[in-house]
Formats: C-alpha cells, sequence, structure tokens
C-alpha cells in the first residue's frame, strides 16, 4: 500500500472553530476513498475529532512586530514542516467539499493550485492596462495547491530575507507564491470547474436566482466563498441582495454538516 497521502489545513485566532475543522475533515473522509492523513496545524487543538492531527503552526522566524498573520501560509513552503514529507494538499477552512478529491492527487505538476479568474466573472476594465492583466491572470488562488512538502524552500525564504520589500511588491501571499513559482515553470492549475465560487457558479445571476436554488456545476468538487457572501452568512439563510436570492442550499448544509443536515436556507 502507498503512502499516505497529507490534507492540511490552518486554525488560528477566533474567525474559525474547531467544528469548522471537523466538519472540513468529515468532509474529505466521505470523498477520499485513498489512505490519507489529516492535519491541522493550529494555535488551539481543543475540540478538534479523533483522528485530526494537530500541530503547531509554523514560524515564519520573523522579528518580533514584523509579523503579518495574512502572510502565514507562506510557512507552509519552509524545508521542514515539522518533519511531514510527502504530497500535500491544502484546504482553506471555508470551502466545502462536494465530489471525489483523488483527481487532486493526479493531476500533473509540481505546484497546483485554482486560477484566481476561475473564480469570478471577467473583468473587462483591467485590460486597461494589459501587463497588470497577464499578471493578475497568472496569479493562483491558494485556498486549494497541492505541492511537495520541503520542494520550495525558496518562496518563504524569499518572504523572510526582506518582509517589508515583499508586502510592497506584492497585494498578498498568492501573488507572491504565483510569481516565483511562474517564473520558475513550476505553477500549474486545476482544471477549471474543479474548484468553483458559490457566488458565481452555484448561484444564478440576476432574475435566474429568483428562478431556480443555488445549485453546483456539474463536475464541481470544492465550492469556495470568494468575496461574499461567506459560508457562514448563507447557511444562517442571509448573503442575499435585491438582486441576487439565495434560496434552498439543503446540499450545500449537508455537504458541511453531514448528510442527515437537513434542508432549507436556514439552519
Amino acid at each position: 500500500m502507498s503512502d499516505p497521502v497529507l490534507i492540511l489545513c490552518m486554525k488560528w485566532g477566533t474567525l474559525y472553530g474547531a467544528a469548522d475543522v471537523n466538519n472540513l475533515a468529515r468532509g474529505v473522509r466521505r470523498h477520499l476513498a485513498r489512505p490519507h492523513r489529516f492535519i491541522c496545524l493550529t494555535d488551539d487543538a481543543a475540540g478538534l475529532d479523533a483522528g485530526i492531527e494537530a500541530l503547531p503552526l509554523p514560524d515564519l522566524r520573523l522579528p518580533p512586530g514584523s509579523g503579518d498573520t495574512r502572510w502565514r501560509k507562506l510557512a507552509l513552503f519552509g524545508r521542514d514542516l515539522h518533519g511531514l514529507a510527502g504530497t500535500a494538499l491544502f484546504l482553506d477552512l471555508d470551502l466545502v467539499v462536494i465530489g471525489n478529491l483523488a483527481p487532486f492527487f493526479d493531476h500533473p505538476g509540481a505546484v497546483c493550485v485554482i486560477r484566481d479568474d476561475d473564480l469570478f466573472r471577467a473583468k473587462p476594465l483591467r485590460r486597461i492596462n494589459p501587463g497588470r492583466d497577464r499578471f493578475l491572470h497568472m496569479v493562483g488562488n491558494t485556498s486549494v495547491f497541492r505541492w511537495r512538502i520541503g520542494a520550495h524552500p525558496e518562496v518563504v525564504e524569499t518572504y523572510q530575507a526582506d518582509p517589508a520589500a515583499a508586502q510592497a511588491a506584492y497585494e498578498h501571499e498568492q501573488q507572491m507564491v504565483s510569481d516565483i513559482l511562474n517564473r520558475q515553470g513550476k505553477l500549474t492549475y486545476w482544471p477549471r470547474g474543479w474548484c468553483v465560487s458559490f457566488k458565481n457558479d452555484c448561484v444564478g445571476r440576476g432574475l435566474a436566482s429568483w428562478l431556480r436554488d443555488p445549485a453546483p456545476p456539474p463536475g464541481a468538487r470544492i465550492v469556495l466563498f470568494a468575496g461574499t457572501p461567506k459560508m457562514a452568512e448563507v447557511l444562517a439563510g442571509r448573503g442575499g441582495r435585491w438582486y441576487r436570492r439565495i434560496g434552498d442550499v439543503g446540499w450545500l448544509r449537508r455537504a458541511w454538516q453531514g448528510p442527515d443536515a437537513g434542508t432549507g436556507s436556514a439552519p
């Protein structure tokens, strides 16, 4: 039997809790038949389900006062990550697994990410600045990415060498990750449609949102909540607007909370 693959997530502070990690881990278990380890890198392991491995948050090793938690995921690219080895798939906590995850480990490429543009509708005005448009079209979204642990330490080491310069050059960590790896020819993207936006891909646009309830497109494996509304809002029956109705999301609730979670637009 082959070594288990690794599923990693990160939790710190109070924005997300143990229930979010537990729901994500259960969703992974339902949709990944191959042997795997589910690991949560966290500052508080209280309440995590048995079977979830809790490890400390990796340290960016920055001087006191210079840290920025928005860049924390860069530490995943360190030469040593608690002695872990092998292929890992990172998942943010604000996403819902709805389909088979096995292809995420078989898709070719050194580092695979979502193309950020795939989660949003086209932005024609960006073409006014072609160079910037090309750069942004290249940027990956690191909500779902796969890499080999320890294989790309230059990503985090570039940041550690001069955090101020990195923060001046890039708006956030995923721009930096994408730029460094793309220049090396190591950045690849998931097929469009594997990872979809709830707002842009599941909810009908305009009048269509009033004619049908949200539904994932065929072939979707992961639903993300890029921008607004957030998953917690949707599951609480909020997030709608006069121009965007959000109706029955029972399928989403069952995917997140388990098959016995029920139906409806509110808990």
